[in-house]
């Protein structure tokens, strides 16, 4: 295989396995997270899980250069 290929298989598979993770983790629903409910409509909008998720993948990606 390329190494696209493969890299794209890793990505697949970790994705899977965070979306296994998910329901165990209560990830999805951290103070502050918008959530405006009326009537039969629900409007979720996920502000402090983006920033929670976006630091950790900037030190993920950090740490990944740093020791390259």
């Amino acid at each position: 295989m390329t190494g696209l290929s493969k890299t794209l298989m890793i990505i697949g598979a970790v994705i899977f396995f965070i979306g296994l993770l998910m329901p165990f983790l209560h990830f999805g629903k951290l103070p502050g997270d918008i959530i405006v409910k009326k009537g039969n409509t629900t409007f979720y909008f996920p502000v402090v899980t983006s920033i929670v998720i976006s630091i950790v993948l900037s030190l993920i990606f950090y740490l990944i250069g740093r020791f390259r």
